[in-house]
């Protein structure tokens, strides 16, 4: 992984950043997808990233080996075990590497040769190219013992393999076509796969109601920028929280409107953020958490618009708490009941809190706030009756 990107430039190409992480995180974000109990980093030196990688899997529990030739390779495997290897370079997406991976014990992943010879992937016949992933029986890179130390590993453990009669699994052309299987051999390529990789990860399926469509573009806009200086979630988070406790104080203060805006515009950061942390993850093969931050913290907008609610719509001489409680927590309630019981695109519609902030915002300028908030929760009430999702 410590050799130069291209000839000429002073960094390896284990430092090519894409969305924030190194080449080498991506790398080892693949590896944990596959479940590796040991990494072996193929480094001449070691360097920074390197280091920065080691610890990473440490911290995810996994030993980590730096082998600066094919011979200390051989001496960190056994006849038993199972290996995995990843060509130095490869930008691959762990949900279609997995399957094709798990599903045999000696397999060489394989491509036609028209493009990928361009794109830098080693010709292995006439026909096709070696798509830079292997699963090998441990027994077989145990040959490594018996080449010179100045050996390209990766190519000779890919011979080895097609000499044993391992089967050559074609990865599918969907995976090929996109950023989901690319070989990164510059700054420029990595600039460009970032480009398109980030487009593919904030756009996502068509669930566009109007504040996730902001929180898309803000993502697409200042993502990549964020995710570069690092812990891009984190801020977020951060000016979320700045935001919801301006909103409360505004809503103490009794002036609403400004504090539906702020409530507003904190959902948007927070289902850009949301992107964002998905980013984050990938690299170091962090599973989505039962609970996600962003979930988490649309409650605390949810608390924020109730209390705003309440300041908006001063409580009536002698009438009860619970009564004066009762209409904007009833609302509420129901947003959070509306992805279980209705189509999710409705539910996007439905749950876009950035729509309701400006709405209730609107209703305050009129007076008209608890009559907004009681259409809104019997709509909402209506279309669960009306368009429940089938199982």
């Amino acid at each position: 992984m410590t050799e130069p990107a291209v000839a000429g430039q002073p960094y390896p190409r284990a430092a090519l950043r894409v969305a924030g992480a190194s080449l080498a995180q991506h790398q080892l974000g693949l590896a944990l997808a596959l479940k590796c109990h040991r990494i072996i980093c193929l480094a001449r030196e070691v360097s920074p990233e390197v280091i920065a990688v080691q610890r990473l899997a440490e911290d995810a529990g996994v030993q980590f080996y730096i082998a600066s030739g094919p011979r200390q390779v051989c001496a960190q495997v056994n006849a038993c075990d199972d290996f995995i290897m990843i060509t130095e370079g490869l930008f691959a997406d762990p949900a279609g590497v997995v399957p094709m991976v798990e599903a045999a014990s000696n397999v060489v992943l394989v491509q036609p040769v028209e493009g990928a010879q361009t794109a830098g992937f080693e010709r292995i016949d006439l026909n096709r190219c070696a798509a830079g992933l292997a699963r090998l029986p441990g027994s077989l890179v145990e040959r490594l013992c018996e080449v010179p130390d100045e050996s390209d590993t990766i190519s000779i453990l890919t011979r080895i393999a097609l000499q044993s009669r391992a089967e050559m699994r074609e990865v599918p052309a969907t995976f090929r076509t996109g950023v989901s299987w690319r070989l990164i051999r510059s700054e420029a390529e990595a600039i460009e796969i970032e480009r398109e990789w980030l487009n593919q990860q904030f756009t996502g399926p068509g669930l566009h109601s109007p504040g996730r469509l902001l929180a898309q573009y803000g993502a697409l806009a200042f993502g990549a920028s964020l995710l570069q200086v690092g812990r891009a979630s984190n801020v977020i988070s951060v000016a979320v929280v700045a935001l919801l406790a301006l909103a409360a104080f505004l809503a103490w203060l009794g002036v609403t409107v400004p504090g539906f805006v702020c409530a507003g515009v904190a959902w948007i950061m927070i289902e850009a953020g949301r992107r964002l942390r998905a980013a984050e993850r990938r690299p170091l093969g962090v599973l989505v958490p039962a609970i996600e931050r962003a979930d988490a913290m649309i409650w605390l907008v949810d608390l924020a618009l109730v209390g705003l609610v309440l300041a908006a719509t001063a409580a009536i001489p002698g009438q009860s708490v619970l009564t004066w409680f009762f209409a904007p927590v009833t609302l509420f309630l129901l947003l959070t009941l509306a992805p279980r019981t209705l189509d999710a695109r409705t539910a996007a519609w439905i749950g876009d809190r950035a729509v309701l902030a400006l709405v209730l915002a609107v209703a305050t300028v009129f007076g008209q706030v608890l009559t907004v908030v009681q259409v809104v929760a019997l709509l909402i009430l209506v279309a669960q009756l009306l368009l429940v999702k089938r199982p």
